[in-house]
């Protein structure tokens, strides 16, 4: 059964960020994900899902700078400080809101650093944030970009995300597999999802182009979401889209494709 978890990052903006909740819950969502909770203690955002009865299935590692343009610090061995410092941050607002599994983006990588330096520090960095989430009984996820909404991400494709995963040894990481970033980079979708089930640990969507809505692009959703059932996926798929006339108007697509929860 497909459980799909509101991203309150993207959808249900025509309202303030704390109101978003009653909204997901108001259209039927049971769980909900987003960018990041840090600008709001995590006791306000616990009150919303305890309220609402909403599982929060996902929130980001702190990625730096969001407003100044940065998309995560694990490629940059000189922010290893900080990056571990993040790992902290985020661990205690996940006890307190009840997340499983927190994701990492890993970054754009600085011009100054190589590649071989890029990747030490992609695995070191990864390795410390999964044994310290692992004393926490939390998951932990990487998650591929594509580098034609964010030029020079350093994490573009899924089997340079396994390699990393496996270099990193930790039992507790996983992909986490955005289809729309994964269609603009890859194709292959339902075959690279089978074959890397076991390794997946979260699935998000949007459609292509423009990332809305399935249904207004070209990714057959309609084979895609049944397929995920299929073949035993039982986690969450986030709705990270932007939709195309109001969220509520766009959630239409859900009855379409014949999900009814």
């Amino acid at each position: 059964m497909t459980r799909l978890a509101a991203n309150l990052t993207m959808l249900f903006t025509e309202v303030a960020f704390l109101d978003r909740f009653a909204e997901a819950a108001k259209a039927g969502f049971k769980g909900v994900e987003f960018l990041f909770p840090y600008a709001f203690e995590a006791d306000r955002i616990a009150a919303q899902l305890d309220t609402h009865r909403l599982q929060l299935v996902l929130h980001n590692l702190p990625a730096g700078n969001w407003e100044a343009g940065e998309r995560g610090i694990a490629c940059d061995p000189a922010r290893s400080g900080q990056f571990q410092d993040g790992v902290g941050t985020a661990i205690a607002y996940a006890k307190a809101l009840g997340v499983p599994q927190l994701n990492c983006l890993v970054g754009i990588k600085p011009a100054s650093v190589t590649a071989d330096q890029a990747y030490d520090a992609v695995v070191t960095n990864l390795r410390f944030a999964a044994n310290a989430l692992a004393r926490e009984n939390i998951g932990l996820l990487i998650e591929p970009i594509n580098t034609f909404d964010i030029p020079g991400f350093y994490l573009n494709g899924t089997e340079q995300a396994l390699g990393i995963i496996a270099d990193t040894g930790a039992a507790n990481l996983k992909l986490q597999y955005d289809i729309y970033h994964m269609q603009r980079m890859e194709g292959e979708l339902a075959a690279t999802i089978e074959r890397h089930l076991a390794q997946i640990g979260h699935i998000q969507l949007a459609d292509n182009p423009g990332r809305f809505e399935p249904g207004s692009g070209e990714i057959n959703y309609r084979y895609l979401l049944p397929m995920l059932d299929a073949i035993g996926y039982t986690g969450w798929v986030g709705c990270e889209y932007k939709p195309q006339n109001g969220t509520v108007n766009g959630l239409k697509w859900i009855a379409e494709h014949g999900i009814t929860e």
